[in-house]
């Protein structure tokens, strides 16, 4: 059989991988992209795309309530099947048709099957019929495949078939009552999900509700979850699960608590954190641990390879999709830079590294009220040394929450490093705030002034005026 060769070829062909190959192409190379599912990966399919439209209607619902006018006009809850249709439609039926298209039409060959290294720079991927194709690299292969759902090691939890995030999104029957290990970005968002579809939901939790962002954040969704009628047990932890019917599938899942009680729900879902999707790609022949995370520098390269990149969640820098595709982009086009001599250190727009994933790394957890961070938390900036002013604000005393809605509450904080007086972290706790957070991702990498920010002018009346009232709270750093 006679290898096939490309410049660059990628291993995994979710938003990252895609992107790594895009860049890379227009840098002038010849790209394979290689998927063993679906192009497009998780977060098209089951993350961050079927979650928000579970989340959605909701999320609509409930702003409706809080608005005289509106809530005259609102009778009943979210329609569970309406809600599931729109996530078909958002997921395309699983059919990753449209991106196959993208990929062709971006000249980028896209081959599909399971890849495994049999050597440096060499691959073969064997597709679902049994076939077998050998790919050879000319310059770099880079690895995207991701992250999946670690199950803990509770007795008896993988006998009863438990959800990950992925049977949660994919989900055909919203069940009467689900059980949810972990309080994290995941747990609570398909807590929110869940109960807003009229579902019985126990969330178990060992510390509290969203744990790396600022407490209030965690507090204000943990009332909401409460109030939605989520059981919301902080400090609890399962010990062993079984399933009550000998014939598993249909019977409720019994979890065995430390504290001697126990929950019975129809399903059980797990998010208690992710593993490397690195355990059966032949790691083992280029001398690496296979189901180990893959550590790279600022260019996404191995550590210990000239030829080797991980790009994504796979590299365990952060594990969000959108720094994942600006890693892509950086990997992208420094491989090709390396692949045709170009230098790596004039970069156009300083794109051959990624370092915004360090202390810049803005995050939106879905829940009612949304909870919108970038930067550092007041907990990680005194941790990390920098000399701190903390300043808090409540987004319901300005005039944009008014107009939002009758009843408006959230919370917003503002960290300051004093000696440079520039921003280091910003988060914002309401309905809605995530489309705020993007002028402070800009203030914080642009590491702009609070004496310049006096002049950016925030519109009258939105919820933006909260960067006036962060400054005049703080009073200092006048023009």
């Amino acid at each position: 059989m006679t290898a096939r060769e490309f410049d660059l070829i990628i291993i995994g062909a979710g938003a990252v991988g895609e992107n790594v190959a895009d860049y890379a192409h227009k840098g002038g190379l010849s790209v394979a992209l290689v998927e063993a599912e679906l192009v497009g990966g998780e977060c098209s399919y089951w993350a961050c795309m079927p979650s928000k439209a579970l989340l959605r209607a909701g999320a609509v619902l409930r702003a409706g309530l809080d608005v005289d006018g509106a809530k005259q006009s609102i009778t009943g809850g979210p329609d569970p099947l309406g809600v599931l249709r729109r996530r078909d439609v958002i997921t395309h039926d699983w059919d990753d048709s449209s991106q196959a298209d993208w990929v062709a039409s971006a000249g980028i060959e896209l081959v599909r099957g399971h890849a495994v290294f049999t050597g440096p720079k060499a691959l073969t991927v064997t597709a679902a019929d049994g076939t077998v194709t050998e790919l050879v690299a000319r310059h770099a292969v880079a690895v995207s495949t991701g992250s999946a759902a670690l199950l803990p090691d509770i007795p008896g939890l993988a006998q009863v078939n438990p959800w990950t995030s992925r049977e949660a999104t994919s989900v055909k029957q919203v069940p009467a009552s689900l059980a949810i290990l972990g309080g994290g970005v995941v747990g609570a968002e398909m807590a929110t999900a869940y109960a807003s579809l009229g579902c019985r939901v126990i969330l178990l939790s060992r510390g509290p509700l969203l744990s790396g962002q600022e407490p209030f954040a965690g507090e204000a969704v943990q009332a909401s979850l409460e109030k939605l009628g989520v059981d919301v047990r902080i400090g609890a932890e399962a010990v062993s699960a079984h399933r009550t019917g000998a014939d598993g599938t249909q019977k409720n899942v019994v979890l065995e608590l430390k504290d001697g009680g126990k929950v019975i729900a129809e399903e059980v879902l797990v998010a208690i954190g992710r593993t490397p999707r690195t355990q059966d790609v032949g790691l083992e022949t280029l001398g690496l641990t296979p189901g180990r995370w893959l550590t790279v520098d600022d260019t996404m390269l191995v550590k210990g390879f000239d030829w080797l990149y991980a790009v994504g969640d796979v590299n365990h820098r952060v594990l969000l999709t959108h720094q994942g595709k600006y890693q892509a982009r950086a990997a992208g086009d420094v491989i090709a830079a390396r692949a045709l001599g170009q230098p790596v250190d004039d970069a156009p727009w300083g794109r051959h590294v990624a370092t915004a994933d360090i202390e810049a790394v803005p995050q939106v957890t879905f829940t009612d009220p949304e909870v919108a961070s970038v930067g550092l938390t007041e907990s990680a900036a005194t941790k990390a040394g920098y000399d701190i002013r903390v300043v808090d604000y409540e987004l319901g005393w300005i005039a944009g929450a008014s107009a939002h809605a009758d009843h408006y509450e959230g919370h917003a904080r503002a960290i300051i490093d004093a000696q440079h007086e520039v921003l280091i972290g910003v988060t914002f706790v309401g309905p809605d705030v995530a489309e705020m957070l993007q002028a402070a991702t800009i203030a914080i990498v642009g590491k702009v002034p609070l004496k310049r920010l006096w002049h950016a002018v925030p519109a009258y009346p939105t919820l933006n005026e909260v960067w006036l009232r962060f400054l005049e709270t703080d009073g200092r750093g006048t023009a």
